[in-house]
């Protein structure tokens, strides 16, 4: 789905005395207005839109004037949203994603455009879920049209959030995905993981090399980055995240293939999937650095999400499929 930046506007529109000279709101300033509402920072969001920041700047400051109010607080150390920001961000969210979705389905009625069904999904659920799952749910009628786009869980999040993915999945644990507000989008529980601290053994394919139940003080880590979707939850878990500051970081990456194999390695302590790291756990390669005592694990869910507005037919039609095939008993 691409991104709406076309001069379209709504005409007439007078919410104050302050702005009867502003009659008009364009679309690419909903556009800026989430850019900036992401990265906080004015020289990253106008390099994001492919424009000067001077050039930016005016078009944010076109849309307050609009409003009629600011919609971010400007100061040499930050720039924040306002209140009024947060609510018109939300909005603004939401109404690209509707007209992105009417102009889809208009070009599909046309017979413009075939359905494209658009999942972003994280590299780890790309390779480990996603093909067993969506073969098992027998929605084989969909193949053609279907298309999966791997990323990091924050790239993949944007994507989302931009309508150019109708659905998203991911790995969740409690309040990890603060930007998917209930009100906006709903999910269905597809599946269940679990992470575990995994390293190598001392050579009997039983004791792990690092006992975390003993120490973890310098411990060597490797960790994910912040883009990680699996180290959000890592740092949102407060038993984990509180060993993990004791550690210490060796290495760093977006991918949990990188971190598995420098586990297998034995450069150190990785949380993994039990998904990905199933093999090495039954053959006895990799142990959990935890015990019964003090277990470090982390129970984790595979979610799909979708916005709450309505999709495209097709899309509508995938969605009602995968929750009949999750409703199946077995």
């Amino acid at each position: 789905m691409r991104s709406l930046s076309y001069p379209l506007c709504y005409s007439g529109i007078k919410w104050s005395k302050r702005v009867q000279h502003s009659h008009h709101v364009e679309l690419i300033w909903l556009e800026d207005c989430r850019a900036l509402a992401e990265t906080l920072n004015f020289s990253r969001a106008a390099q994001r839109r492919n424009v000067t920041q001077p050039a930016f700047s005016r078009r944010i400051q076109a849309l307050e004037q609009w409003t009629g109010t600011p919609l971010f607080e400007r100061n040499r150390r930050e720039v924040k949203l306002t209140k009024a920001g947060e609510v018109f961000n939300q909005q603004a969210i939401k109404l690209l994603r509707m007209i992105g979705t009417m102009h889809q389905t208009t070009l599909e009625a046309a017979g413009v455009s075939s359905p494209m069904l658009i999942f972003a999904a994280t590299h780890c659920l790309s390779s480990t879920f996603f093909p067993g799952w969506i073969r098992k749910s027998q929605v084989e009628h969909v193949y053609e049209t279907l298309k999966l786009v791997s990323d990091t869980l924050s790239a993949c999040e944007r994507m989302f959030l931009h309508g150019d993915a109708q659905f998203l999945l991911c790995h969740c644990h409690q309040n990890t995905l603060d930007h998917l507000t209930p009100g906006q989008f709903t999910s269905l529980k597809v599946g269940q993981d679990e992470l575990i601290p995994l390293c190598v053994s001392t050579g009997d394919g039983v004791t792990p090399k690092w006992q975390l139940a003993r120490q973890t003080k310098d411990v060597p880590l490797l960790c994910y980055s912040n883009d990680s979707g699996l180290g959000r939850i890592i740092n949102h878990c407060p038993k984990v995240a509180d060993a993990v500051r004791e550690m210490k970081k060796v290495f760093t990456s977006d991918l949990a293939t990188s971190l598995l194999a420098m586990v297998r390695a034995g450069d150190g302590v990785a949380w993994l999937p039990r998904s990905l790291a199933e093999s090495d756990l039954m053959n006895g390669t990799l142990v959990n650095a935890g015990s019964e005592a003090r277990d470090f694990s982390v129970p984790i869910e595979i979610r799909l999400f979708r916005p709450a507005t309505p999709l495209p037919a097709a899309a509508e039609k995938l969605w009602h499929s995968l929750k009949r095939y999750r409703l199946k008993p077995g």
